[in-house]
């Protein structure tokens, strides 16, 4: 058994359940290393901190630590089918499908590029068709990062005034926020006791349920239209492999599987994408000056005569370092999802028994002192040289790293590029409240990194 000292934690004393990274990262891997035990109600846990030791498990010995460990809030539900959270022949099969499905349809390619770029348009629409007057960016930013993924999975794009879609949207953001919260977090650290309270987490597996419902319905409506010859989506591929490998022993390609691996895809690709932007917008409104610098770079590179690309990117070495700088701070996924281990395992001198519960403390990689000068503050010089050029740093993980490394990771960076520069190439960004009010520290962290409710001010711009 792993112990950094002859001492068991248990986190129910002193602790912040919204905050479990930070009492992690600054209180226990300060006293006891990189590398320590800790009992997360009755599961025996791992913690590996800083990017050497998360580089050491989930790139050096990327095949040992590949495993997955289901929360148990998402238990009651997946059950260990879909994508993220499977594990041995059954998450290859799925992963291997996927990435080349998601593919096959242009992620990372020329052609999802235009689909975000059109999508650009349609946020843009309504942004100006809010006026002057403050609103909250938030659900607009959402609809748009959710209908990229949808126009992939679904064969759909939905108009923002949809009912269903923007029940969905709703269902969506509230359960990540229930996952994010105290409550969600002492649910998968005592999932025995908190079953059994009142409380959000209950509402959590309602969504659940209205949510499965409208996937299963969409499911149908692609079976009856299904055209072999010629899918559409996502949904239309698995349908068509299901078809191919009904009779063949060992196959995952059956509705369960689908059904979960189209919620891990939707949940994914919507939730973490439009977090990020979002707090991205509230940074950039706490820091006008930076803000300002981007606008001038997107004037001299990109102009207004025509929409940005990707191609601009390698030209705007300000913004690209912005952008990490965004995601390196925002933190979003602090905690990552949790990994197990395969196989009895030796690493920095210990046996980790197989099985064992691994988290790979993402936050602690991207605050990690010894590649971030200053990592509590927000500076995109950590990801700029000396003469004013892009430079990437070997501990920008916010997608995780290794064998479970983000699947959407290439179509999240566009669509933050993409969305971010045509927004701030359009309009005029001020904030509803001073900036010294502008809180831009977390309101909720457990599963993900939250920002705090906030309104902005748009108007169309020139030229600076």
């Amino acid at each position: 058994m792993v112990r950094k000292q002859e001492e068991t934690f248990f986190m129910i004393l002193g602790l912040d359940p919204e905050r479990i990274y930070l009492w992690l990262h600054r209180k226990l891997s300060e006293k006891y290393g990189p590398v320590f035990t800790v009992w997360l109600g009755q599961q025996h846990t791992v913690v590996l901190c800083g990017y050497e030791a998360v580089k050491e498990a989930l790139i050096d010995q990327g095949e040992e630590f590949s495993g997955r460990e289901l929360a148990a809030i998402f238990k009651t539900y997946l059950k260990g089918h879909g994508i993220t959270v499977s594990n041995g022949e059954r998450w290859k099969q799925l992963r291997r499908f996927s990435v080349m499905t998601l593919r096959n349809f242009g992620m990372g390619k020329k052609s999802i590029e235009s689909r975000i770029q059109e999508e650009a348009r349609f946020l843009l629409e309504e942004f100006r068709n809010a006026g002057e007057m403050p609103i909250d960016p938030t659900i607009f930013v959402m609809q748009a990062i959710s209908n990229i993924i949808c126009s992939v999975v679904l064969g759909n794009r939905y108009a923002y005034t949809d009912e269903n879609f923007q029940t969905l949207l709703t269902l969506t953001n509230d359960n990540f926020r229930i996952a994010s919260s105290a409550w969600g977090e002492l649910y998968n650290i005592f999932p025995n006791f908190v079953e059994f309270l009142p409380g959000p987490h209950r509402r959590f597996h309602k969504n659940i349920v209205q949510i499965t419902s409208f996937l299963t319905e969409a499911i149908k409506e692609h079976e009856r239209k299904l055209d072999p010859t010629s899918p559409c989506d996502y949904i239309d591929c698995f349908l068509i492999k299901q078809k191919q490998e009904r009779d063949k022993p060992g196959s995952e390609f059956f509705r369960e599987n689908l059904i979960a691996s189209t919620i891990n895809l939707f949940f994914a690709a919507t939730e973490t994408t439009s977090t990020t932007i979002s707090y991205g917008l509230l940074l950039l409104l706490k820091y006008p000056h930076i803000l300002e610098k981007v606008q001038k770079e997107i004037d001299h590179v990109i102009g207004h005569n025509r929409c940005p690309s990707m191609n601009d990117r390698v030209n705007m070495p300000y913004t690209d370092a912005v952008l990490h700088e965004i995601q390196r701070f925002t933190d979003v996924v602090p905690l990552s999802l949790s990994h197990c281990v395969l196989q009895n395992t030796k690493f920095r001198g210990y046996t980790i028994p197989k099985g064992t519960v691994v988290i790979p403390l993402l936050s602690s990689v991207l605050h990690d002192k010894a590649f971030f000068e200053n990592p509590e503050t927000f500076n995109p010089g950590h990801f700029l040289d000396e003469n004013g050029f892009f430079k990437m740093n070997d501990a920008f993980m916010p997608f995780s790293a290794g064998k479970r490394m983000c699947l959407g990771q290439s179509l999240a960076r566009m669509e933050i590029f993409l969305f971010i520069t045509t927004l701030l190439q359009n309009f005029t960004l001020k904030p509803a409240v001073d900036t010294k009010k502008i809180d831009v520290q977390p309101e909720r962290g457990g599963l993900l990194n939250m920002p705090h409710s906030y309104k902005v001010c748009v108007s169309s711009r020139k030229p600076l």
